[in-house]
């Protein structure tokens, strides 16, 4: 009885440091990715704040995503011979530090740097060490659930700090009397400061542990002595792992139709004619949705089949995208709000699971790291291309027939994320 008492004990003990150590992966990546993106709640007032152009704001996030897409493989590689509390530490609070510089309103080419420099802190440091983490954390039969919880956490407290800088920006536009460039750079500071908190809570609550060691450093010490050339082998030998191509095709269809999304303010404003606050309020609106959709996409993946909820979802969110080019220009707001909510709930179960379909490539936990650094690399290109893509069809067909086809060839992609997705389920129906 008292064996069993103990068993019991130890078991619960053991779950409840799972979740600890999640929350701190929730609150790492809810924290991080806010001051990167701030064009989705406030685009116009960016460009104007910055005093840049769409296409100079472009061009930075496009150097962002050729940082990342340079970084994903060595991430990897980092994740597997670093303990996370480091990686996500430095990652967290350096992004942090460079956002105090972005506060001060640098020259457009400075900008750019500064974008780069965070695909650095949000890339090569942080994110395989995220996801390496999270797929250690979750037992066998969990997966969807515990990253369909990383995503719907770090969504919710992203929400959360998102309606922080929309109120805070409302009422210094509208009670204080500051002018929206004035309000936007205490937006901009409010996040930095927030980065330099959690990093700093990071280190002292992430202790490396044996368990840690064992889980996820150790796997990097038993690497650590390969040569070069068994790094090459590992390489050559994800790569012709075709379930490692159909979790990346997965990974870069529902991230385009992610990153159209980053749109939605100045969509929104430009062919709905509503104002800053009205469209920034929409769109957090949007961030909320996030928690929900890939907390209940992580539940319904481990009921159903992650891979399958997954295919289905990467088609409803295709689907989604599009049904927002029929709304009329005169929509009520109640119709816009309900429009971005049900897409985004969908949007964000795609992305909530889209890494659980990862547990099916059958990578040993060895090359765990690199295999999500490859997959990063392939998946998240989008990064690369949308800026550029979204900068050209505005420019060249304006504002109305540029979102749609924007919008519409994006969420045509997602029949090609579809198939991916079922075709890998056919395979991994195999397993044993």
């Amino acid at each position: 009885m008292t064996m069993k008492t103990k068993t019991t004990t130890a078991l619960s003990s053991e779950g409840i440091q799972r979740y600890v150590k999640l929350l701190f992966l929730m609150m790492a990546g809810g924290a991080i990715y806010p001051l990167l993106y701030l064009r989705q709640n406030f685009e116009l007032t960016l460009l104007a704040t910055l005093d840049i152009s769409l296409a100079q704001l472009n061009v930075a996030h496009s150097v962002l995503g050729t940082s990342f897409f340079l970084s994903y493989v060595p991430s990897g590689w980092l994740a597997d011979r670093f303990s996370p509390r480091s990686l996500l530490t430095f990652s967290v609070a350096m992004t942090g530090v460079i956002g105090l510089w972005y506060g001060s309103l640098p020259e457009a080419t400075w900008i750019t740097v500064i974008f780069g420099l965070w695909g650095i802190t949000t890339g090569l440091t942080f994110w395989a060490a995220l996801i390496k983490g999270c797929s250690l954390l979750a037992p066998q039969d969990q997966q969807a659930r515990f990253f369909g919880l990383l995503e719907g956490g770090r969504g919710l407290f992203e929400a959360l700090l998102a309606t922080i800088a929309v109120a805070g920006f409302a009422f210094a536009v509208s009670s204080l009397g500051a002018v929206d460039e004035t309000a936007m750079v205490q937006v901009i500071y409010f996040y930095s400061g927030v980065c330099l908190v959690i990093g700093a809570l990071l280190w002292f609550v992430l202790k490396d542990t044996a368990s840690d060691a064992a889980g996820g450093e150790g796997l990097g010490d038993q690497t650590a002595k390969a040569t070069l050339r068994q790094t090459l082998d590992d390489l050559i030998g994800l790569l012709l792992n075709i379930r490692v191509w159909l979790v990346a095709i997965c990974i870069l269809t529902g991230y385009q139709v992610f990153w159209a999304t980053y749109t939605y303010s100045a969509f929104l404003q430009t062919q709905f004619g509503l104002d800053a606050i009205a469209v920034a309020a929409l769109t957090t609106v949007r961030l909320w949705m996030r928690p929900i959709g890939a907390v209940l996409a992580g539940f319904i993946g481990d009921r159903f089949h992650p891979v399958r909820s997954l295919g289905i979802a990467i088609l409803l969110a295709g689907f989604s995208l599009i049904a927002l080019l029929i709304l009329p220009a005169d929509s009520p707001y109640t119709l816009l709000y309900f429009a971005v909510a049900t897409s985004s709930v969908v949007i964000y179960g795609v992305r909530g699971i889209y890494w659980a379909s990862f547990n099916t490539t059958r990578v040993e936990p060895r090359r765990a790291g690199l295999a999500i650094g490859l997959v990063s690399m392939i998946g998240y290109t989008p990064d690369i291309y949308m800026p550029l893509i979204n900068t050209y069809l505005i420019d060249t067909y304006g504002n109305a027939v540029g979102y749609q086809l924007y919008f519409g060839g994006v969420g045509l992609s997602a029949l090609l994320g579809g198939a991916a997705a079922f075709y890998l389920l056919s395979l991994s129906k195999s397993d044993v």
